[in-house]
C-alpha cells in the first residue's frame, strides 16, 4: 500500500491497461485460461516494476545523504587534523628553539671558562716570569754599577742569576711538553733505570732551590721500565708540590709498588682534590700561589701516558699524599 502514494501514475496507468486488456478480451471471446495467465503476468511485472523504482528512489536518497552530512563531517576532520598539525609544528619549534638556547648557554659557559682560564693562564705567566726576570736585573744592575763589589758577593750574585735563568728556562720547558701534550705530539722512551737513584737525583736538584728544605727518601733500589725522563718530571713536580705548600720535611717512599711523596703542609679541601689536577687550576685559597696550575696536570698526563693513576688523600691543615703505582 505505501507504493500507491509514491508511483500513482504507474499504478493507474498498470490498472487501465488491465481493464482494457479485460474489455478487449470479452469483446474478441478469448480463452479464460489464457486471459488470466496474461493478466497474472503483468499485474506481477507491475510490481516487480514498483519495487525496483523503490529500491532506486531510496539508493538516490542515501546517496544525497552521504554526498551532503557525511561532506561536513570531512571538513570538521579536515580542520581538527590541520589543526593538530599545525599544533605539533609549534611544538617541535618550540622544543628545537630551547635546545638552541640550551647549546647557546653551554657555549657561552665554555668561553667564559676558557677566557677566564687564559686569563688566569696569562697572569700566572707573567708572575712567575717577572719575579726571576726582575731578579736577573737587579742583580746584573748592581754588578754592572759597583765595580768595587767583593769576589764574594760578585759570585753570589752571579749564581743567583744563573738559578733564575734556570727557573725561566724550567717554565718554558713545562709549558712547551703542556703544548705537546695538547697536540698529541708527545711520546714514550722507554728504558730500564733505577727509581730510588732517580729519586736522589731529583731531591739533588731541588736543594740547589731549596737549600733551607729536607727532601727524605725512604724505600729501597727498584727497577722500572718507563720513561726515565717524564718519570723525572714527575718525581720533580710532586717533591717540589710538598716543599712549596708546606713548612716541614718532604718524605718520598718508594716500596714495592708504590710510590708515594707525603707532606704536613696545608691539604687540599675536599672540593678541590678533584680539580687540582686540571691544567691551569688555581684554588684562588692562597695568595701567595702564583703557580700555572700545570704541575699535577703535567704528572697526571704523565702517568696517563703509563696507563696508570694519580691518587691524592689529603686533609684540610694536616697534609697530603700523592701516590701511583709504576
Amino acid at each position: 500500500m505505501h507504493l500507491i502514494p509514491k508511483y500513482g501514475a504507474i499504478v493507474s496507468s498498470l490498472a487501465l491497461v488491465t481493464s482494457a486488456i479485460i474489455v478487449c478480451a470479452l469483446y474478441n471471446e478469448c480463452n479464460s485460461y489464457i486471459l488470466a495467465v496474461f493478466l497474472i503476468i503483468w499485474v506481477l511485472v507491475g510490481i516487480y516494476t514498483l519495487y525496483r523504482l523503490d529500491i532506486i528512489q531510496n539508493e538516490i536518497q542515501h546517496l544525497n545523504e552521504w554526498t551532503n552530512a557525511p561532506r561536513i563531517i570531512k571538513e570538521q576532520d579536515l580542520n581538527i587534523h590541520m589543526l593538530s598539525d599545525l599544533q605539533d609544528s609549534i611544538q617541535r619549534l618550540i622544543r628545537k628553539t630551547q635546545k638552541r638556547k640550551s647549546l647557546k648557554e653551554q657555549m657561552d659557559a665554555k668561553i667564559k671558562l676558557k677566557n677566564r682560564q687564559r686569563n688566569d693562564m696569562i697572569s700566572a705567566l707573567a708572575h712567575e716570569f717577572r719575579n726571576p726576570i726582575a731578579a736577573i736585573m737587579g742583580y746584573a744592575t748592581t754588578l754592572e754599577e759597583d765595580h768595587d763589589i767583593s769576589p764574594e758577593l760578585r759570585n753570589r750574585f752571579l749564581t743567583k742569576i744563573y738559578n733564575n735563568s734556570q727557573k725561566i728556562e724550567n717554565l718554558l720547558a713545562r709549558l712547551i711538553l703542556w703544548n705537546k701534550f695538547e697536540s698529541k705530539e708527545a711520546s714514550l722512551h722507554v728504558s730500564t733505570f733505577d727509581l730510588f737513584a732517580l729519586a736522589n737525583e731529583c731531591k739533588q736538584s731541588l736543594f740547589e732551590k731549596y737549600s733551607n728544605r729536607t727532601i727524605i727518601i725512604e724505600g729501597e733500589h727498584r727497577t722500572v721500565n718507563a720513561d726515565r725522563t717524564l718519570i723525572e718530571i714527575v718525581l720533580k713536580n710532586l717533591m717540589e708540590n710538598g716543599l712549596k705548600y708546606s713548612k716541614d720535611d718532604v718524605k718520598v717512599s718508594i716500596g714495592q709498588n708504590l710510590v708515594e711523596v707525603i707532606d704536613k703542609g696545608v691539604g687540599i679541601s675536599a672540593q678541590d682534590i678533584e680539580k687540582v689536577t686540571k691544567k691551569f687550576y688555581r684554588s684562588g685559597e692562597h695568595s701567595w700561589d702564583n703557580s700555572m696550575g700545570l704541575g699535577l696536570a703535567i704528572v697526571k698526563q704523565i702517568l696517563s701516558m703509563h696507563h696508570k693513576e694519580l691518587h691524592i688523600k689529603s686533609e684540610k691543615g694536616k697534609g697530603s699524599v700523592f701516590s701511583f703505582v709504576l
